[in-house]
């Protein structure tokens, strides 16, 4: 028996590796099937046009994210905790791509429903649900706090978009200053929205981006990162 074609899952994997490394308005079927190392034909064999396979891209990829995510927020897990962990796997996993790429690329998530928000209904729709169904993992542990004493009362799905909008703010700003400096905030923040715990000034990271800054000369004035 012939040996089965791994193309498709190819041709998946290098979509979102290159949604997240650039942009998918740059990308093109050409550079798609270079990068996966796939000829033209059998692109078109898997897929119609480069928006269906950017579909099952995300599909694909939230499918294996998703196996992530049920071990971390396994309801045996403190419910504080399962939030917790989950913003440290972000961290560690916008360090481990920066170490690859050379750049903090954030979350291809929101990356992409930026760029293709008003160009792309059917990709937009898909990404906004994905988006839904990760909201709703903060949205259990934090009924489960709640239940138990550690998370401040309140509209639990409210307390969900927030703190999920907090993440992924922070998410957004380390990939504009290709910092990790923000992703420091994570945890204080959470625990703020969530625990009413008193915020306090933690020691920034350096990048390498601000080690070389600061071997510059001074500038006459500056403005602080906020």
């Amino acid at each position: 028996m012939g040996r089965v074609s791994d193309a498709k899952v190819r041709l998946l994997d290098a979509m979102m590796e290159l949604i997240w490394t650039g942009s998918y308005g740059g990308t093109s079927v050409d550079h798609i099937c270079e990068h996966a190392g796939v000829k033209k034909g059998s692109f078109y064999y898997f897929f119609e046009s480069k928006s269906a396979l950017a579909l099952a891209a995300l599909d694909h990829s939230w499918a294996e994210h998703r196996e992530e995510l049920d071990a971390v927020f396994a309801p045996e897990v403190d419910p504080l905790e399962r939030i917790l962990t989950c913003f440290r796997d972000f961290r560690r996993e916008q360090e481990e791509l920066r170490a690859k790429h050379g750049r903090v690329l954030g979350c291809p998530v929101h990356s992409l429903g930026a760029e293709i928000a008003t160009t792309d209904p059917g990709l937009r729709d898909r990404l906004q649900e994905i988006l839904d169904e990760f909201v709703s993992y903060y949205e259990a542990a934090i009924r489960d706090g709640q239940a138990a004493g550690s998370v401040v009362p309140g509209d639990p799905q409210m307390l969900a978009r927030m703190v999920f909008a907090y993440s992924e703010g922070l998410l957004l700003h380390a990939r504009m200053k290709n910092d990790l400096a923000p992703l420091d905030d994570f945890e204080a923040g959470a625990l703020y929205l969530l625990a009413g715990r008193t915020l306090t000034p933690k020691p920034r990271s350096k990048s390498r981006s601000a080690t070389k800054r600061a071997t510059k000369p001074a500038p006459a004035f500056s403005t602080k990162d906020a």
